[in-house]
């Protein structure tokens, strides 16, 4: 049986997760009546949790796995497509390196939680990311980024719609990908 490729947002996966759950919940409440009794509510459904685990291997596997954690930053509700599971609206909540990652191997495991919409308001997020001059320049023109405390190569290639490689080749007085320092201006163009 050939089953369509698992998609999140922009992200497809290569080859679906080996391992799926849903997990369907329905609120209840109990009321104590006199004489021992209770009595049932059903208060409505509550949100489906869906989550697997996979891996990727072969060459580029950590490439590959850094593709989906940019996703994973990635603010907001976006629309899951399974193969199995009905398309869903839903929220990227988690998602876990399973063992220590080799560029060869990487096992994971995933959560999403579905969203239904009743609430269309956006967090709003205190101590936005200050922007260097030239940040938002048109174009093939030069664009830098001041580090901020939570930034991540991860997180800046996501919301410069770049791969994390490219960044590592733009800002070559980067020794450590997984370190960059508060304060430090990032090329991201």
């Amino acid at each position: 049986m050939n089953l369509t490729p698992m998609r999140y947002k922009s992200y497809t996966w290569p080859h679906n997760p080996r391992v799926y759950s849903i997990d369907f919940q329905r609120a209840v409440a109990l009321h104590k009546v006199p004489f021992g009794r209770y009595q049932l509510q059903d208060l409505g459904m509550g949100h489906r949790v869906m989550e697997g685990e996979g891996e990727f291997a072969g060459p580029g596997a950590y490439v590959e796995f850094q593709k989906l954690a940019c996703i994973f930053y990635e603010d907001g509700p976006g629309l899951l497509v399974h193969p199995l599971w009905q398309a869903a609206n839903a929220y990227f909540v988690s998602l876990r390196v399973e063992q220590a990652p080799r560029p060869d191997y990487v096992r994971y495991s995933f959560a999403f939680w579905e969203d239904y919409g009743l609430y269309d308001g956006l967090a709003v997020r205190t101590g936005e990311r200050a922007l260097t001059a030239g940040a938002e320049a048109p174009g093939g023109q030069t664009a830098r980024h001041r580090v901020v405390k939570g930034d991540t190569l991860w997180t800046l290639a996501g919301r410069y719609g770049v791969t994390p490689a490219e960044l590592v080749a733009l800002n070559p007085q980067i020794k450590n990908p997984n370190l960059i320092q508060v304060g430090e201006e990032v090329r991201v163009r």
